[in-house]
């Protein structure tokens, strides 16, 4: 049986092949990856087709081909090939809390260190190997950065193997977690496999605002959850049209104002300056009767439907009568109020101060 495990702060992936003995999700495991022994979580048993996918999906190599050299390079792979030591007992679980509270202890002291130095760079978090014969320090920086001497004095105070590992804005806030906006907890930190690639397209065809502020994550960059439903949005863009788009007829152009996916209709201005609203089910019938010289009078005149829906999109009812009544009815209901309310006496009358009785 094949499973999938998750293991470092970083949420690296590792793949038990091969095994004969059953293990539930969510267990915790020691396993050896290539950085050492770590304890790592069981998300779940794998069938060989997604075994398969897996290893396209991340280039993985096969399991023979995976060579000590390749596993000890300066970087690890998202996913690689781990070795089952042992189940984690409660000796291996307490220690790795309390290897987790020795690092949130520690790191005030190494950032005050690094400050000393005066380097161009920012510690994000440190990691224990299970083992302790490691330790990983991950940082942000601009630049590249000559840290022989932070590792030499790094070295000397914790008295282990230390390694420095550069990360990306996107990393470290898979790394610290957090919030997002939408009020869940981050989709990096939380559950997503990998980084996908995002552009300000992406952003543009779901017409939603260019506003840094509501579509930049923890990180600074695009939020992940702009790739999700972009394959679904760039189905239904085929066949509309684009905003700004000119239709021409006889008795003027016509031009698209805009295109509301969400409620599947066109927006399209008139050569008077009147817009209304074509279902996107009825834009190519639409455009063949405009071409061919006739008027299209199945649209819905936005001005009306301005009058019919307020700005929540709750209908308003429409009052009765002219507006003479409705100035008679307001009116009388001020002359009621006003019968109820003490009145001033006084010069001091009028003037906002409290009455007295």
């Amino acid at each position: 049986m094949n499973y999938l495990v998750i293991f470092g702060k970083p949420r690296f992936l590792g793949l038990l092949t091969d095994l004969e003995q059953e293990i539930d999700r969510g267990t915790n495991v020691v396993i050896e990856s290539a950085r050492g022994l770590e304890i790592a979580d069981v998300v779940g048993i794998l069938s060989e087709e997604q075994l398969c996918k897996y290893k396209e999906r991340f280039e993985l190599p096969k399991e023979s081909e995976a060579s000590d050299n390749d596993q000890l390079k300066s970087t690890e792979p998202p996913l690689q090939y781990v070795k089952l030591m042992r189940f984690a007992d409660e000796l291996d679980v307490s220690d790795a809390k309390w290897q987790r509270q020795e690092e949130d202890e520690a790191l005030p002291m190494v950032r005050k260190m690094l400050k000393n130095h005066s380097l161009p760079m920012k510690i994000v978090d440190m990691e224990y190997l299970l083992d302790r014969k490691k330790l990983y320090f991950y940082f942000t920086s601009e630049q590249r950065v000559d840290f022989r001497c932070f590792v030499k004095e790094l070295a000397k105070e914790f008295k282990t193997r230390i390694e420095l590992r550069q990360i990306g804005a996107r990393d470290e806030a898979k790394i610290l977690g957090g919030l997002a906006p939408c009020g869940n907890p981050c989709c990096c930190s939380y559950w997503m496999l990998e980084f996908l690639p995002i552009c300000i397209r992406m952003v543009k065809e779901q017409n939603l605002a260019l506003n840094p502020s509501k579509i930049s994550g923890l990180c600074g960059r695009l939020m992940c959850c702009m790739s999700y439903e972009y394959d679904t949005y760039s189905e239904l863009w085929k066949d509309l049209p684009n905003p700004g788009t000119k239709i021409k007829t006889s008795s003027g152009n016509y031009q698209i104002a805009g295109v509301d996916i969400v409620s599947k209709s066109v927006r399209i201005k008139s050569p008077e300056g009147v817009e209304f609203l074509v279902p996107i089910s009825e834009f190519k019938l639409f455009k063949k009767t405009v071409e061919g010289g006739e008027k299209w009078n199945l649209h819905v005149n936005l001005a009306d439907q301005a009058e019919a829906h307020n700005l929540f999109g709750k209908e308003v009812f429409a009052l009765k009568g002219s507006c003479s009544e409705l100035d008679e009815s307001l009116e009388k209901d001020c002359d009621e109020c006003s019968a109820h309310r003490p009145k001033a006496k006084g010069k001091n009358s009028g003037k906002g101060r409290s009455f007295r009785k």
